[in-house]
């Protein structure tokens, strides 16, 4: 097979507009302009802290200190009486008023690939269906039809098997993904899109002609062939030379923040993530992902070898970037119109294994939302003393994907028609909304 044979004509023909611009074929091109057809709803946003492999809930949300499965994690109090978190997450434990943490989240999926794909689609994988992620999903309703910058932003991705892209809804909705250019995720603090400039030898005059004759070819084939695909096409290559000429609203720029912020977001791959994620917040973007992971491993909650020293390590990263993220949302005026998610593909066996890590365990662990459209200060369910089942107050994912909907505005069945002509509603048929926790 030829590299070619991996395209179809109409993939052909978009790199072949590109090149003519004198930019990159470098793949993101079709997918900056992945913008929703309907109106953007009060300036809601989503940030999804993604943790793959499985965060261990004993060790971060859900300590249970003077039990033999806490293992030598101190539990501490909170800014909210009766609450207290792990010794990692010091920082935290003093946001507590901004968080709702669900300790019972249940669900049957123990495997990476297959977990990961219900919690990032809301739904279990089936052949049939290619279900979208929850950021195509919610780019899709609350990103501006003219905006300048793309619904959906995923940076520095670590997904098991790739899931929670765009699913059925196409291109359109892809996530722009933001990696860097550093190997090491922990080394990269600069997180820039490539390819955002025409190269060296182009000039203005040249880049000029050249973005002309685009809308040129543009114009003549949609002249020929009047399809709804050319006009969405065209008015993909639209918004992504708007992109490039206004340079994303300078949102990449992060040497323009002063260097006290970036060195509280810290001056790692995740902090700088959370940093950009805001920017991005700031100017529109209704859907940013950032992935948390470590240099050994992509899927750093993976920890069924040396779980405490792991998560410590991985907690360290995690709590000073998330406090300042809501710190700086909060001073900008943007903390009670975004919703910050926390979550992984499912917890860990609260049993120690004899390698002193924790294995897969689907069946009793947490998760975190802050933020906007939120009541924080709130525990939903229990695990009990031992941490082995949920005792009280079970969440489902589809429940859990249903309240998220609600803190965002956005109606949780409300359907988009799949590939094969079948109605599939945002959150799983039958899904209710945890609405002690939903603020309004």
């Amino acid at each position: 097979m030829s590299g070619f044979d991996l395209f179809t004509r109409r993939d052909i023909t978009r790199m072949l507009m590109a090149s003519a611009a004198g930019v990159s074929l470098s793949g993101w091109m079709p997918k900056l302009a992945a913008q929703s057809e309907t109106a953007k709803k009060n300036g809601r946003a989503c940030i999804l802290l993604w943790m793959g492999g499985g965060p261990s809930q004993l060790d971060t949300f859900d300590p249970k200190p003077g039990h033999k499965n806490g293992g030598p994690v101190k539990a501490i109090d909170t800014a909210v009486p009766g609450i207290q978190l792990s010794e990692y997450l010091p920082g935290l434990a003093k946001q507590m008023k901004e968080l709702v943490l669900f300790r019972g989240m249940t669900s049957k999926e123990g495997d990476h690939g297959r977990a990961s794909q219900l919690m990032l689609t809301g739904y279990r994988p089936v052949e049939a269906v290619n279900y979208p992620g929850i950021g195509s999903l919610l780019a899709k309703e609350l990103a501006p039809a003219d905006g300048e910058l793309p619904g959906f932003v995923s940076i520095s991705p670590f997904r098991f098997g790739g899931v929670g892209g765009p699913g059925f809804l196409g291109p359109k909705y892809a996530p722009l993904t933001v990696s860097g250019n550093s190997a090491d995720p922990n080394a990269r603090a600069d997180l820039t899109v490539e390819n955002m400039l025409p190269p060296a030898h182009v000039s203005e005059g040249s880049k000029k002609s050249r973005i002309e004759m685009l809308h040129f070819l543009q114009q003549e084939f949609s002249s020929k062939v009047a399809s709804e695909a050319a006009k969405v096409h065209q008015a993909n290559y639209d918004r992504a030379i708007r992109m490039v000429e206004t340079q994303g609203k300078n949102a990449f720029k992060l040497e323009e923040e002063p260097e006290a912020l970036r060195d509280a977001y810290g001056r790692n791959r995740f902090g700088q993530g959370c940093l950009l994620a805001r920017r991005l917040v700031e100017r529109g973007v209704p859907f940013v992902e950032v992935s948390l992971a470590n240099s050994g491993n992509v899927f750093g909650w993976d920890t069924h070898t040396d779980n405490f020293n792991q998560v410590k390590s991985l907690c360290d990263v995690l709590d000073p970037a998330w406090c300042t993220l809501m710190n700086d949302l909060r001073e900008r005026g943007l903390l009670e119109t975004t919703t910050i998610v926390w979550m992984g593909e499912f917890g860990r066996t609260p049993v120690i294994n004899e390698s002193g890590g924790r294995d897969h365990f689907p069946l009793a662990w947490s998760t975190v939302l802050a933020g906007g459209g939120l009541k924080g200060g709130q525990v939903v369910g229990d695990t009990g003393k031992a941490g082995a089942e949920v005792v009280d107050r079970p969440v489902q994912v589809k429940d859990f994907y249903a309240t998220i909907c609600k803190a965002v505005g956005v109606d949780p069945n409300k359907e988009n028609i799949s590939t094969i002509g079948r109605p599939i509603s945002i959150a799983e048929t039958g899904a209710e909304p945890v609405t002690e926790v939903l603020a309004g």
